[in-house]
């Protein structure tokens, strides 16, 4: 049976699901809302793992006093556990997009602290390289805007810790100045309107419009008046970016109404297609420069918003601004108890009955044999026998837990808290890890986190590159790896795949 209309669903929501899981856990949420309300922006961006590389003191002697008053109001009304939410991510992990540089506010006119002509001042938000990206950490820095005929890439004298980073300018498809309540708490409110959740969700009316629900058709008209406000008020088309090599000119008409066409392809210097809407008469690289780009926030749906409604979360599941303003009159209730928590002791099958084992003295023992039954064990262990099946349990437990899983992904979203304490309830305190994944797991992430301080300090500005195959192989502790792109790699890789497929490949009869 055929049916009559496609399966439309967003497959970005297991994605979104993932990252609201373990991005920004609640005692983070909880930590960094206490401080910020205390009046103590600094604790609070220390709470939600962002660093600092601004000074506002230092700014005052070099821009002036003004604008460092106003850097220093934004940092007040900045709630940094909010921008680590709605802060790009990539798929499939859910971990924070590499490499980025985020505008969160632009201040245009500014006392010039003796430099000839004005430029604007960019307050943004960046994540580390992908081989630097331990922890998930994010920095906040300043980024002078250049000056008319220089190169854009430049990068500010007043921001050298720009200096090791791929991108330090600013990102055009990235622009959250345009959107302040995912990050500004003092209007973090506009979030229902500017998300569309006060109305119904619409599909797209022309076939020239992309499918699925996962896209903000109908915001797209709004949010292209807003860009093209800030941008100058040109009148103009502005170009949507729906993938690698998929654009719409998104065009707004006299009677308020916005008309799609597809972008013609982009041509190189030599002739061959290129990507995206270049070869477009106003297309350039920079905003005044051509065809302006509609952010990234405004292409699609609020990830929490497109959650909320396909019913994968609760309200309580949310930030506790995004909650009120999706939500109005929600009450927030957090977690009763933090994830990976244990309660009571395990039971295993030893002998023909039923054991117990669990946390004494923050150590995890068998609860039903007495020491010196545990002690003839453990000799007959170390001459080769085979142990209970309590120790052997316990054993288990220490080289591969069933939380193991949980435990990477805690680690891979920089909540090395929350990973330990998983660690601990399970094991306890005082257990002493064995040679296993759990071990291979921490010890990495203490690796990545060395490696992430010396991107930080400016004595390392590539990652180490594979020194042989097993290095370059995919890990699911250490997540996204430089790999080597050599022909001998892809064909052994293409043969581990195919070597690997879930279901035997058959033959058509003609």
């Amino acid at each position: 049976m055929l049916m009559s209309t496609p399966v439309r669903e967003d497959t970005r929501l297991s994605l979104w699901r993932r990252a609201r899981a373990y991005a920004v856990p609640p005692a983070t949420i909880e930590t960094a809302t206490a401080r910020r309300l205390a009046g103590d922006w600094a604790g609070a961006c220390a709470a939600a793992g962002v660093d600092l590389d601004l000074a506002p003191r230092t700014l005052a002697r070099t821009h002036g006093t003004e604008l460092a008053t106003r850097v220093r109001a934004d940092l007040r009304r900045l709630a940094p556990d909010l921008l680590r939410r709605h802060l790009p991510r990539t798929a499939p992990d859910g971990l924070l997009r590499p490499g980025l540089t985020v505008t969160l506010a632009v201040y245009d006119a500014h006392e010039g602290g003796g430099r000839k002509g004005e430029r604007p001042v960019h307050l943004v938000a960046r994540t580390a390289p992908a081989w630097a990206d331990a922890g998930q950490r994010i920095s906040l820095a300043l980024w002078d805007g250049p000056p008319a005929g220089t190169d854009p890439r430049g990068r500010s004298p007043y921001d050298p810790a720009a200096v090791a980073h791929p991108h330090p300018h600013p990102s055009r498809r990235f622009r959250f100045d345009l959107h302040r309540h995912l990050w500004d708490a003092t209007r973090a409110g506009e979030l229902r309107t500017r998300s569309g959740a006060d109305r119904l969700p619409a599909l797209p009316a022309a076939p020239d419009d992309p499918p699925g629900p996962g896209w903000a058709v109908d915001r797209w008209a709004a949010e292209a008046r807003l860009l093209l406000a800030a941008d100058g008020g040109n009148p103009g088309p502005v170009v949507v970016r729906l993938g690698a090599r998929h654009r719409l000119l998104l065009t707004l008409e006299e009677d308020g109404r916005a008309r799609t066409e597809p972008a013609p392809a982009a041509r190189r210097p030599g002739g061959t297609p290129g990507r995206g809407p270049a070869g477009h008469p106003a297309a350039g690289r920079r905003g005044d420069a051509g065809t302006p780009l509609l952010p990234d926030a405004a292409t699609w749906i609020l990830p929490d918003l497109a959650l909320l409604r396909a019913g994968l979360v609760t309200p309580d599941d949310l930030h506790p601004l995004v909650a009120e303003a999706l939500v109005p009159g929600h009450r927030h209730v957090p977690g009763a108890r933090p994830a990976g928590t244990a309660d009571g002791p395990r039971f295993v099958e030893c002998r023909g009955s039923v054991h117990r084992i669990g946390l004494v003295d923050g150590v995890l023992v068998p609860l039903d044999h007495d020491p010196d039954e545990l002690r003839r064990e453990e000799l007959l262990v170390a001459l080769s026998g085979t142990p209970l099946s309590c120790l052997r349990a316990i054993d288990e437990a220490r080289r591969r837990p069933d939380c193991l899983s949980g435990v990477r992904e805690r680690l891979a979203h920089g909540d090395t808290a929350g990973a330990l304490a998983a660690v601990e309830a399970l094991l306890g305190p005082g257990a002493a890890l064995r040679d296993g994944p759990l071990r291979q797991a921490l010890e990495r992430a203490a690796e990545r986190k060395v490696l992430h301080g010396l991107y930080r300090a400016g004595l390392r500005a590539t990652g180490p590159e594979p020194s042989s195959a097993s290095a370059s192989a995919s890990d699911p502790d250490r997540g996204r790896l430089r790999r080597s792109r050599s022909p001998r790699y892809d064909a052994r890789a293409a043969r581990r795949r195919l070597a690997r497929r879930d279901h035997p490949r058959h033959a058509l009869a003609r």
